[in-house]
């Protein structure tokens, strides 16, 4: 998943939740988010691109702090 922007995200299911990091190192947790959205993020060519007509501001979400998970 080569992108300029997210450096990784991962889905948790159960939760609903879509945890996406930066390259800057932020962490945030996007709640609510479905399965398809995940699974559609998850196959785009451009993540950034995605994230931002999306998820960005179509979902609730928190920062992690650096000593969460």
């Amino acid at each position: 998943m080569p992108s300029s922007v997210i450096r990784r995200f991962t889905y948790d299911a159960a939760r609903r939740e879509l945890h996406v990091e930066f390259v800057t190192g932020r962490r945030y947790v996007y709640d609510e988010v479905a399965e398809a959205v995940a699974d559609a993020f998850r196959a785009a060519f451009s993540k950034g691109i995605f994230f931002n007509a999306r998820v960005r501001d179509a979902f609730r979400f928190r920062e992690l702090s650096a000593t969460e998970s």
